[in-house]
């Protein structure tokens, strides 16, 4: 087999492979073997039947394409070894020049992998936002633990911002009930929005027994997008009362005995978020400073696969959230444009980052033990919601395992960058990373290797004791 690559762009490569028909001879031989057994001719056994046989049953030009099809997949993945090429998509494959008993030629056009050079990636510098935690802060989360122990209590008035109303609730389209679109006796917090748009401002101002009807648009179901009628009564309106703020809402509410030993507790757990924030944004801020030290082509097909995939998925999540497209760039303040030209440039990044890091990964020769590709397994089963066993199963079965694997070592790619690099915050102070625990505490790396270091002698000691133990004596 002889190949060419031509290559058409930085990321779009042209192999042209020539195959002598010699080389057809097994997929031929196994065309006419697989023929043989499906077809029936008088006086043959089935799966005996000759190859002469067969071409005048079947047709010589049957069993060539059948050879043919089963050999060009084989030979431009030689092909792609040979001349070293990492292709990122399935290629376009054509037969250019075949005859029987002569050579076969075909061209494979495929995206590949760019070639990087990598810039100076140790040391690099970027700035976050300070992480700050303010007193409205803990106000906020403390006021939201008073309402999950708040109470309601009916009220003999209208409905206002941040009622509870009790509601029936139903949709119609051209006077037809809309199936699937009917609700009753539903507590709905007036203002909280989320659900369909309108409903807010149909029921201020309600009172139990009143009845409004308003015109909305349908997130989900054979409607979706369509103006619909919604008629929305109700039943009930309730005010909620709060517990008040003090020693013993602290004892109700959490492990504390007075309410200053809780606020101290909500800023540490609030001071916790904001590092592990922090400790995210340095990360993609310093990937940002690298990427924009490279330029790095992207093929187009790449990107506009990911494209749609992230499009289709922010769309199924704000279906989820009872929210339409519109609706979601009305909050944002974005128009169509914006918002496309903004997920074009987070795809693209995103897609940069991969090359960069794997390109790192490759320089720096990381590896992937079974330990940390368990954890990894364990990690996405998680995220995914999925049962950790069955995660894992599935990605076996369909090979994933190598998108995993790469992965794994992209993060670790990260990580090295981010840990050499010097990060600091807005108001100049540096951004401890590497002290940084799960848990978005600080560790003190000397206390701990001093704690590893006498739990190692205690080890040491007790297996010096168990051996001591063990070994025979002389009066043995």
């Amino acid at each position: 087999m002889k190949s060419a690559v031509e290559t058409m762009s930085p990321t779009r490569a042209k192999l042209t492979v020539e195959v002598p028909f010699e080389e057809l001879k097994p997929s031929l031989d196994a065309a006419y073997k697989q023929i043989a057994g499906q077809i029936n001719v008088p006086g043959f056994r089935r799966g005996k039947v000759p190859a002469m046989v067969i071409d005048r049953q079947v047709g010589r030009g049957a069993v060539l394409d059948q050879a043919i099809n089963d050999v060009v997949p084989k030979k431009y993945v030689e092909a792609l070894q040979a001349n070293d090429l990492q292709p990122l998509a399935q290629p376009d494959i054509e037969v250019t020049k075949f005859a029987d008993n002569e050579t076969l030629e075909f061209v494979a056009e495929v995206d590949v992998r760019p070639e990087i050079t990598l810039p100076d990636y140790d040391g690099l510098e970027a700035t976050v936002e300070d992480a700050v935690v303010t007193d409205a802060d803990v106000e906020e989360q403390v006021a939201s633990l008073r309402e999950r122990f708040g109470t309601l209590q009916d009220v003999e008035r209208a409905a206002a911002d941040g009622d509870f109303v009790v509601i029936d609730l139903k949709a119609t389209k051209d006077g037809e009930l809309v199936e699937g679109a009917e609700l009753s006796g539903m507590s709905y917090q007036v203002g909280r929005g989320g659900m369909l748009e309108g409903l807010d401002e149909a029921l201020t101002g309600l009172g139990a027994g009143d009845t409004t009807t308003f015109t909305s648009q349908l997130v989900g179901g054979d409607l979706v997008g369509e103006d619909v009628d919604v008629e929305v009564t109700v039943s009930q309106v309730q005010e909620q009362e709060l517990p008040e703020l003090d020693d013993d809402f602290a004892q109700l509410a959490s492990e504390f005995d007075t309410v200053d030993e809780l606020m101290a507790d909500v800023r540490e757990r609030l001071s916790r978020g904001k590092r592990l924030e922090q400790a995210a944004a340095a990360r993609d801020a310093v990937l940002e400073v690298l990427l924009d030290k490279i330029d790095v082509p992207l093929p187009d097909t790449l990107v506009a696969d990911e494209l749609n995939a992230r499009r289709e998925s922010i769309e199924q999540q704000l279906a989820y959230a009872g929210m339409t497209m519109d609706t979601y760039l009305d909050n944002e303040g974005q128009t169509v444009e914006e918002f496309e030209a903004d997920l074009e440039r987070r795809v693209r990044d995103a897609v940069a980052a991969q090359f960069v890091l794997d390109e790192i990964a490759k320089k720096e020769q990381y590896g992937v033990d079974q330990a940390e590709l368990s954890d990894h397994l364990v990690r996405r089963a998680q995220q995914s919601g999925q049962d950790p066993q069955s995660f894992a199963n599935h990605m076996f079965e369909h090979n994933h395992i190598p998108e995993l694997v790469q992965e794994i070592l992209r993060g670790k790619a990260l990580a090295a960058v981010v840990e050499s690099a010097t990060v600091t915050d807005a108001s100049g102070e540096r951004v401890e990373l590497a002290n940084l625990r799960p848990d978005g505490t600080l560790g003190d790396p000397e206390a701990e290797a001093d704690e590893a270091g006498d739990e190692a002698t205690e080890a040491a000691g007790e297996s010096g004791d168990a051996e001591s133990a063990d070994a025979p004596s002389d009066d043995d």
